[in-house]
Protein backbone atom coordinates (compact mmCIF):
# COMPACT_ATOMS: atom_id res chain seq x y z
CA UNK A 1 0.00 0.00 0.00
CA UNK A 2 1.36 3.41 -0.85
CA UNK A 3 1.87 6.24 1.58
CA UNK A 4 1.23 9.31 0.09
CA UNK A 5 2.26 12.14 1.93
CA UNK A 6 2.60 16.26 0.74
CA UNK A 7 4.62 18.71 2.22
CA UNK A 8 1.32 20.88 3.07
CA UNK A 9 0.54 19.39 6.50
CA UNK A 10 2.75 17.66 9.10
CA UNK A 11 3.87 14.79 8.47
CA UNK A 12 2.82 12.71 11.82
CA UNK A 13 -0.62 14.49 11.13
CA UNK A 14 -0.79 12.56 7.47
CA UNK A 15 0.63 9.24 8.75
CA UNK A 16 -2.28 9.14 11.87
CA UNK A 17 -4.75 10.11 9.33
CA UNK A 18 -3.74 7.15 7.17
CA UNK A 19 -3.32 4.78 10.16
CA UNK A 20 -6.85 5.74 11.23
CA UNK A 21 -8.59 5.30 7.56
CA UNK A 22 -6.63 1.57 7.52
CA UNK A 23 -8.28 1.04 11.53
CA UNK A 24 -11.56 2.35 9.81
CA UNK A 25 -11.33 0.80 6.38
CA UNK A 26 -10.72 -2.93 8.45
CA UNK A 27 -6.96 -3.25 7.13
CA UNK A 28 -6.34 -3.79 10.77
CA UNK A 29 -9.09 -5.35 12.94
CA UNK A 30 -10.02 -4.82 16.87
CA UNK A 31 -7.25 -6.13 19.01
CA UNK A 32 -4.54 -6.49 15.93
CA UNK A 33 -1.48 -6.26 16.56
CA UNK A 34 0.03 -2.81 14.49
CA UNK A 35 3.80 -3.67 12.74
CA UNK A 36 6.92 -2.34 14.67
CA UNK A 37 7.80 1.96 14.44
CA UNK A 38 10.29 0.68 11.96
CA UNK A 39 8.82 -1.22 9.53
CA UNK A 40 6.22 1.28 9.15
CA UNK A 41 8.49 4.04 9.16
CA UNK A 42 10.01 2.21 6.12
CA UNK A 43 6.69 1.39 4.65
CA UNK A 44 6.31 5.37 4.40
CA UNK A 45 9.56 6.03 4.12
CA UNK A 46 9.53 8.25 6.86
CA UNK A 47 11.84 8.69 10.12
CA UNK A 48 11.14 6.78 12.48
CA UNK A 49 10.81 9.41 15.08
CA UNK A 50 7.74 11.03 13.22
CA UNK A 51 6.18 7.33 13.01
CA UNK A 52 6.73 7.56 16.85
CA UNK A 53 5.42 10.69 17.43
CA UNK A 54 1.75 9.59 14.77
CA UNK A 55 1.42 6.22 16.87
CA UNK A 56 1.78 8.34 20.04
CA UNK A 57 -1.25 10.13 19.25
CA UNK A 58 -2.98 7.18 17.98
CA UNK A 59 -2.78 6.06 21.72
CA UNK A 60 -3.81 9.29 23.67
CA UNK A 61 -6.60 9.19 21.30
CA UNK A 62 -7.42 5.51 22.53
CA UNK A 63 -7.28 3.98 18.79
CA UNK A 64 -4.25 2.22 19.43
CA UNK A 65 -2.75 1.26 22.84
CA UNK A 66 0.38 -0.57 23.71
CA UNK A 67 1.31 -3.20 25.59
CA UNK A 68 5.23 -2.99 27.41
CA UNK A 69 6.91 -6.06 25.78
CA UNK A 70 4.55 -6.63 22.85
CA UNK A 71 4.11 -3.73 20.51
CA UNK A 72 1.17 -1.50 19.68
CA UNK A 73 -2.45 -2.66 19.31
CA UNK A 74 -5.99 -1.62 17.35
CA UNK A 75 -8.75 -1.09 20.43
CA UNK A 76 -11.09 -3.25 21.07
CA UNK A 77 -13.65 -0.99 21.53
CA UNK A 78 -15.88 -1.55 18.30
CA UNK A 79 -17.89 1.15 19.31
CA UNK A 80 -15.27 3.84 19.19
CA UNK A 81 -14.72 2.41 15.80
CA UNK A 82 -17.85 2.44 14.58
CA UNK A 83 -18.60 6.30 16.10
CA UNK A 84 -15.41 6.85 14.45
CA UNK A 85 -16.47 5.51 10.87
CA UNK A 86 -19.91 7.46 10.83
CA UNK A 87 -17.99 11.06 11.93
CA UNK A 88 -15.54 10.42 8.94
CA UNK A 89 -18.51 9.65 6.56
CA UNK A 90 -20.40 12.64 7.79
CA UNK A 91 -16.58 14.87 7.11
CA UNK A 92 -16.47 13.60 3.67
CA UNK A 93 -20.09 14.22 2.79
CA UNK A 94 -20.22 17.35 3.76
CA UNK A 95 -16.59 18.64 1.79
CA UNK A 96 -18.90 16.66 -0.77
CA UNK A 97 -22.16 18.81 -0.97
CA UNK A 98 -19.58 22.35 -0.37
CA UNK A 99 -17.80 21.49 -3.15
CA UNK A 100 -21.17 20.89 -5.28
CA UNK A 101 -22.70 23.97 -3.72
CA UNK A 102 -19.92 25.93 -5.07
CA UNK A 103 -20.89 24.51 -8.83
CA UNK A 104 -24.36 25.67 -8.23
CA UNK A 105 -26.17 22.51 -7.33
CA UNK A 106 -29.15 22.75 -4.54
CA UNK A 107 -29.52 20.42 -1.81
CA UNK A 108 -32.59 18.80 -4.04
CA UNK A 109 -30.35 18.36 -7.29
CA UNK A 110 -27.36 17.04 -5.54
CA UNK A 111 -29.92 14.91 -3.92
CA UNK A 112 -31.47 13.22 -7.50
CA UNK A 113 -27.77 13.04 -8.57
CA UNK A 114 -26.30 11.15 -5.89
CA UNK A 115 -29.67 8.37 -5.96
CA UNK A 116 -29.29 7.73 -9.97
CA UNK A 117 -25.44 7.13 -9.28
CA UNK A 118 -26.14 5.10 -6.31
CA UNK A 119 -28.89 3.05 -8.35
CA UNK A 120 -26.14 3.02 -11.70
CA UNK A 121 -28.01 5.89 -13.70
CA UNK A 122 -26.00 8.69 -15.74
Amino acid sequence: MSWTLDNDRPIYLQLMERIQRDIIAGVYQPGDKLPSVRDLALEAAVNPNTMQKALSELERSGLVYSQRTSGRFITEDTEMLTQMKKELATEHIQEFFQKMEQLGFSRAELLTLVTKAAEGEN
